[in-house]
């Protein structure tokens, strides 16, 4: 079995870093948007080491199987969790990226079934 997992990111994942990077531009500027869209990338990246790394919590109360990693990690700041769920073959699948102010379980409606 290969030390890394797989990453497959949702269509809204997409969108979310579209919207946040955006917005960050907006209200701070093209600087900051840009070092924000970084510690997003990270935080994401990070978990090809798997779903278990430190930083991770279980969140059964958003859906089965669901985890969070906030994007706050390793001197980088952040309000931004990375919601996500393993599945099989070594895969992480990265459902989206929620401000930690949301009501998680409402905004993850959209793709939890």
């Amino acid at each position: 079995m290969s030390r890394f997992w797989q990453l497959r990111l949702a269509d809204q994942v997409e969108i979310d870093l579209l919207e946040i990077t955006s917005w960050t531009n907006q209200h701070f500027g093209l600087k900051q948007a840009d070092g924000y869209a970084e510690t997003l990338t990270l935080a994401i990246e990070a978990l090809r080491d798997g779903p278990a790394i430190i930083g991770t919590k279980e969140r059964e109360d958003i859906g089965p199987g669901i985890r969070t990693l906030h994007v706050a990690r390793l001197g980088r700041s952040g309000r931004h969790f990375v919601v996500f769920r393993e599945s099989a073959g070594q895969i992480i699948d990265i459902l989206r990226l929620l401000h930690d102010s949301m009501d998680l379980s409402r905004h993850f409606l959209t793709v939890a079934n």
